[in-house]
């Protein structure tokens, strides 16, 4: 049953009750298509009134089940609403629907000599990113969704209508009054729906240039990531990926790199100024021992080796063919990334985990791809206190882990 933008339909409906993760489905009572602002409006009146649970639903890519209908009620698929609607090229701004994605975004921008680089991997929805605060491979020299949204215009649950920095506006300060765009960037449709997003913009470099080294320890391959923020070079991106995470991209995506802790790495300025940054980062990576430094500056060969990182999620779940993954997501001061890397991998294989590492070594960040069968209740019990392990290790390496041993807290 489908009408007027409204389905009822059994495979609309599960469509939109589950996500990239490894959670089962979880499909709402009914799934809407509103096509502007004000239909979300009115729908959301209506759900109000009743008590009716709203999902906002985007493109579906999310690691981590937040469009699952836990409580049944009426999911707001948003992919109709798909407008590029203001750009100015002049103020490096643009305002954007739901429906936009990354990808369609900077396709609209190809001709302008802008774009927008923040980058997760999949190609996601520009409002559910914001509304994620989603990271990614760019995050180190242009920031996370939070630096980069100037404005939203949400609908909150009652139905009303809010723009977080005023209507049209498009300021590049928040220090006038309360901040409430980043109080929305991150939320997770737990405040309201997004419909529109105003996003930074910045000029496409004039050149860029990739790399991939390959290194004899976790310890090498982030000494070099700090030693390389350290000395200034303004890098683009830099993701670490552990030897089982390169070995399983080697195979998923027809590569022959090292089996070893690797880094990919991106530069982004002038002709003249890359030749500096990338002679400091060789300098530098040569001196923690790293070696097979491969260069890739046209453009077919460095969207190759990023696909491959992208692609990182499907190389893993290739790993054990029907099976799911699990991502965790933990944050540590750069000086504790090789300690808790190390002992995260030790306890992976005491604990007969399947999990291999990838993480944005340049914000402290990292990744274990869990890749689990959801049908064995022992071995999600085992990942499950997995991840609380991590989760308790990587707080108390934030409060700089000055009282209890970390080793003590990884091994409960």
């Amino acid at each position: 049953f489908i009408c007027e933008g409204v389905s009822l339909g059994e495979a609309v409906r599960e469509q939109h009750g589950k996500d990239e993760s490894v959670h089962r489905c979880r499909p709402p009572d009914v799934v809407v298509f509103p096509r502007c602002v004000e239909e979300v409006s009115a729908l959301a009146k209506v759900c109000h009134k009743h008590r009716l649970p709203i999902i906002p639903f985007g493109t579906g890519t999310g690691l981590e089940g937040g469009v699952g209908a836990v409580k049944g009620g009426v999911c707001f698929s948003l992919r109709n609403m798909e407008q590029v609607l203001d750009l100015h090229p002049e103020d490096f701004d643009v305002t954007v629907e739901p429906g936009v994605t990354r990808k369609a975004l900077n396709a609209y921008l190809r001709d302008t000599g802008l774009w927008f680089p923040v980058d997760p991997g999949a190609d996601a929805s520009l409002c559910g990113m914001a509304a994620t605060s989603a990271s990614g491979t760019n995050a180190v020299r242009y920031g996370t969704m939070r630096e980069n949204v100037m404005n939203l215009e949400v609908v909150l649950a009652d139905g009303s209508i809010v723009h977080t920095a005023g209507k049209g506006r498009r300021p590049r300060k928040t220090s006038a009054g309360y901040n409430l765009t980043n109080l929305f960037v991150g939320s997770e449709g737990t405040l309201g729906i997004i419909t529109k997003t105003t996003l930074r913009l910045y000029g496409i470099p004039e050149a860029m240039v990739s790399a991939v080294c390959s290194f004899p320890s976790v310890q090498a391959a982030v000494d070099s990531t700090v030693q390389t923020l350290q000395a200034g070079v303004p890098i683009a991106r830099i993701e670490f990926l552990d030897d089982v995470m390169i070995d399983a991209c080697n195979r998923f995506s027809s590569l022959s790199y090292p089996v070893t802790p690797t880094l990919f790495l991106e530069f982004h300025g002038s002709e003249q100024s890359l030749q500096e940054q990338v002679k400091t980062a060789e300098d530098i990576t040569q001196s923690n021992g790293g070696s097979d430094f491969q260069w890739a500056r046209d453009t077919e060969t460095r969207n190759r080796l990023w696909k491959a990182r992208h692609d990182a999620w499907y190389a893993a779940l290739a790993l054990r063919p029907g099976c799911k993954a699990y991502s965790t997501d933990v944050c540590v001061p750069l000086s504790r990334l090789p300690q808790i890397i190390v002992e995260t991998k030790e306890d992976l294989i005491e604990n007969r985990l399947t999990g291999p590492i990838a993480g944005h070594v340049g914000d402290g960040n990292f990744h274990c791809l869990m890749v689990v069968d959801p049908n064995n209740p022992e071995e999600m019990h085992r990942v499950h206190l997995f991840t609380e392990r991590l989760a308790r290790i990587s707080l108390v390496f934030l409060e700089d882990c000055r009282h209890p041993s970390s080793r003590s807290l990884l091994q409960g």
